[in-house]
């Protein structure tokens, strides 16, 4: 009898190891991937944050802005997957003399420097034609069929940009070559 109770606690022992063990196993599982509204919220941030950083390295025509003291302008059109990441990250920002201003609009706006296409297909290249002659950075999201003068990919988690050189020069934007080197890739000659 007193060898079934010492098997009998041994059992109970050995099965409560197992399920501390799992339970160990199942909470490390879940700290060491983070759930996907974490990573995307992540993704986001810096996506905001390279909006912002984007203008120090741009050279706009006389023509982008109406007077010496206005505010360069980040407009987000369509969806905006920001939220207040990208109002946190242009606090404060200024490119030279003018402050960053942040506008979220359903239809492209005349005055936006820099101008992130939001929504579905359709709705990023109505976005992108109504801007096409304008001197305005238009910028694209991951995945995103149309193209942008700036286009975010992510490649093994990373966010990356792609940059089309030719369509900036062709309304008369500079980008600097530092801001080229860092891009992941870079076009230089005239879509067909």
């Amino acid at each position: 009898m007193a060898l079934l109770e010492r098997n009998s606690r041994a059992g109970t022992w050995r099965s409560r190891r197992r399920a501390a063990v799992l339970l160990l196993t199942l909470v490390a599982i879940g700290v060491a991937a983070p759930p996907a509204r974490a990573q995307s919220s992540l993704e986001y941030e810096v996506k905001a944050a390279y909006l912002v950083k984007f203008a120090p390295f741009i050279e706009w025509p006389g023509t982008a802005f109406s007077s010496a003291g206005e505010p360069l302008t980040i407009c987000v059109v369509g969806n905006d997957p920001f939220g207040p990441l990208l109002d946190r990250a242009a606090a404060g920002a200024r490119d030279g003399d003018r402050p960053v201003t942040i506008r979220r609009s359903a239809v492209p706006e005349a005055d936006c420097q820099i101008l992130f296409a939001g929504g579905d297909a359709q709705a990023v290249e109505n976005e992108l034609q109504a801007v096409k002659d304008r001197p305005v950075v238009t910028v694209t999201d991951s995945g995103a069929p149309a193209h942008g003068i700036i286009s975010f990919t992510v490649i093994g988690n990373h966010v990356r940009f792609d940059i089309d050189a030719a369509e900036a020069d062709a309304v008369s934007i500079r980008i600097s070559s530092k801001l080229l080197d860092l891009a992941h890739a870079v076009r230089k000659e005239a879509r067909p």
